[in-house]
């Protein structure tokens, strides 16, 4: 009955899908990744600056995550850091919207983000831009790439070869470790450290954050690396590259709320299709809320989305040799329910066929 009032016979099972997924080719996910980027780069077009934008400036977050798969079959998985066999999911964000991404495709972090930067370089090239990173994107060679790839500014957490660094900032004097901040109950206090990685031409800046509990004799650091910028003070730096966070929690949204945890085929290029399709309907209903939901509904998960806007309860009547599709919406949804079907959904004439327009009723709860 349901199939029937929004005018489809039959939908595609779970063994259908898995068919079409393990059919597909390295061309077919390229032209769905390109899809989805096409489609991210118009919505930010028509998108509100200050709801894509974090003080004028573009926020793009690389991130590479380790999805953890359970047997020996599944193609393209490799043991990871922890001796768990999982695949890479390797990620470009833009704003609020997954730019691109790609999942067990390339066989190291650097030659992913170097691909995917290059490739999308202008949507950031003709305004402010700020981009985030973790400590794996921090070799050398990764760090010059960064610095060249037209970012305004930029900050990538240092934390794996930090030797030298703890070394160097141990021998500066108290007198240059300033601008204290107290943080968890800990006073920090901050330098500049300059230090060239192996792979680069030329000395490295890096902000370097120091601390030690009452209790501790030694003093503990932190490193974040960083464009040549003399406007920025080290502490400045530390505070800026703490907001990654946000972005980090809208990549855990991505996992939890469509359930992307693991990877659904053995094959590696199902699996690739099938992350392609989610991050496409991730943009998706991201683009639905930051260009026609309200500003109180711009907080909302993607779950929060589905269950208000796409999983509503529904019931079909018939009334007066008609059928009609009854949807309950919560109250203060009604009004943007209304809009949408005024906007989006013909009005079905009488006479007309179940292949022609309708018009569902909405109804509070």
């Amino acid at each position: 009955m349901l199939l029937e009032s929004v005018g489809l016979e039959k939908v595609a099972d779970q063994t259908t899908l898995g068919e079409w997924l393990r059919a597909q080719s390295s061309e077919s996910v390229r032209l769905l990744c390109k899809l989805n980027s096409d489609f991210v780069k118009e919505a930010m077009a028509e998108s509100k600056p200050a709801r894509v934008r974090h003080g004028g400036e573009w926020e793009v977050f690389f991130d590479d995550t380790e999805i953890e798969v359970y047997g020996k079959k599944i193609e393209g998985a490799r043991l990871n850091y922890n001796g768990d066999l999982a695949l890479s999911w390797q990620t470009l964000w833009a704003g609020p919207f997954l730019l691109d991404q790609e999942l067990g495709g390339f066989g190291t972090v650097s030659e992913c983000q170097q691909a995917l930067i290059d490739e999308h370089g202008a949507v950031w090239a003709d305004g402010k831009s700020y981009f985030y990173a973790d400590s794996g994107s921090s070799e050398g060679k990764l760090l010059t790439h960064t610095a060249g790839a037209g970012f305004s500014r930029w900050s990538v957490s240092y934390n794996k070869w930090t030797g030298p660094l703890e070394r160097f900032a141990g021998e500066k004097p108290d007198s240059a470790w300033g601008d204290p901040a107290d943080r968890n109950g800990v006073t920090e206090t901050y330098a500049w450290v300059k230090h060239t990685p192996e792979g680069m031409a030329e000395a490295q800046t890096f902000a370097a954050c120091r601390w030690k509990r009452p209790d501790e004799m030694f003093w503990r650091y932190a490193f974040v690396a960083c464009e040549k910028d003399a406007t920025r003070t080290p502490r400045a730096v530390f505070e800026r590259h703490r907001l990654k966070g946000a972005s980090e929690q809208r990549f855990s949204e991505v996992l939890a709320d469509l359930d992307l945890h693991h990877p659904p085929c053995l094959s590696l290029i199902a699996n690739r299709a099938f992350y392609a399709l989610a991050t496409l309907a991730y943009n998706i209903l991201t683009a639905l809320k930051v260009l026609d939901l309200d500003d109180e509904q711009q907080t909302w998960r993607v779950r929060t989305i589905i269950r208000h806007l796409l999983t509503v309860p529904a019931t079909q009547v018939a009334h007066a040799n008609r059928r009609r599709l009854r949807i309950c919406v919560p109250a203060g949804m009604l009004r943007w329910w209304r809009l949408f079907l005024e906007r989006f959904v013909p009005r079905r004439k009488r006479g007309e066929g179940l292949d022609e327009a309708y018009r569902p009723e909405a109804n509070t709860e």
